[in-house]
């Protein structure tokens, strides 16, 4: 239970004394993209944690706007590590999961071993400078049709989705060909009011609640072991996540060369790869850990 009146839904894989807690992305994702952890952590001991959030399709669902804020999401995940039992554990964030891993860190470090943040960098004013950046590479007719619908403000048209999936997301976000069936039971399940509240219509256009964020400045507060794991075709800049591994003085940086922002299947022997041998590092005490 959460905020005394809310339930969000948890699952325990494995069984370890290496604990790990996962943050899914979105926002108003869930946990169910993830589902490939199952073949890699509990075979190396880890035990982890599937975590819906709130408004996502495993748990409660309110409908009340307030709730969607980087603040009230943050306090969400203490809450949950608190009724889990977790101290002394990782903290695994992909993308919108990423920067509340940041958020917690910043407020909560002390109660972690070590902090994973997957395909996110510090700011959103950063990610959106990138990601326009990809955008000016796609054909003028393409670009042209974009600014079209967004001019009018018609997100949903089906022209203008098929170019953000077919020019962005087949891409930038998941290489594969079909996708795996794990991504798209995600994608179905998306509450997109969360979504749109705290981003914003799309990945091009952020508008919400979040899109202040920047925590560049303060990143160097965190001391404890960080991985930071990013695809080389991802929608997060590569050079920004190697940006923020000399900001976080105790960290190590991992590009999965042929992974965009799901590189835990596009490049997946890379990442868990790279993921596993983070773990091992820190249970064994091996630092530096550039």
């Amino acid at each position: 239970q959460v905020d005394d009146k809310y339930n969000v839904w948890t699952k325990k894989i494995g069984n370890s004394s290496t604990k790990m807690l996962t943050l899914h992305g979105g926002p108003g994702a869930t946990h169910e993209y993830f589902e490939c952890f199952e073949d890699f952590l509990p075979q190396a001991g880890i035990e982890f944690y599937y975590y819906d959030q709130l408004g996502s399709a495993y748990s409660d669902q309110p409908k009340d706007k307030s709730l969607w804020t980087v603040e009230r999401f943050r306090e969400e995940v203490e809450q949950v590590r608190a009724s889990l039992g977790l101290d002394g554990f990782y903290l695994y964030g992909q993308s919108w999961g990423g920067m509340l891993g940041i958020e917690y860190a910043l407020k909560y470090q002390r109660h972690l071993k070590a902090l994973i943040i997957s395909n996110m960098t510090a700011s959103i004013a950063s990610y959106v400078k990138y990601v326009n950046k990809l955008r000016q590479k796609f054909p003028v007719k393409i670009r042209e049709t974009l600014k079209k619908y967004e001019t009018k403000g018609e997100y949903d048209a089906p022209e203008y989705q098929e170019v953000v999936f077919k020019k962005l997301y087949t891409k930038h976000f998941c290489r594969l060909d079909p996708w795996p069936d794990p991504i798209m039971r995600m994608f179905k399940h998306l509450n997109t009011e969360v979504y749109n509240t705290v981003n914003g219509p799309n990945e091009f256009v952020v508008t919400g609640t979040y899109k202040e964020w920047d925590r560049w400045k303060e990143i160097r507060a965190i001391k404890v072991p960080t991985l930071l794991i990013v695809g080389r075709h991802d929608t997060m800049s590569v050079e920004d996540i190697q940006e923020m591994g000399k900001r976080i003085s105790n960290s190590r940086v991992a590009i999965c060369e042929k992974g965009a922002h799901f590189s835990m299947y596009d490049d997946q022997q890379t990442y868990f790869h790279e993921l596993l041998r983070f773990v091992r590092d820190v249970e064994t005490g091996r630092v530096p850990l550039r």
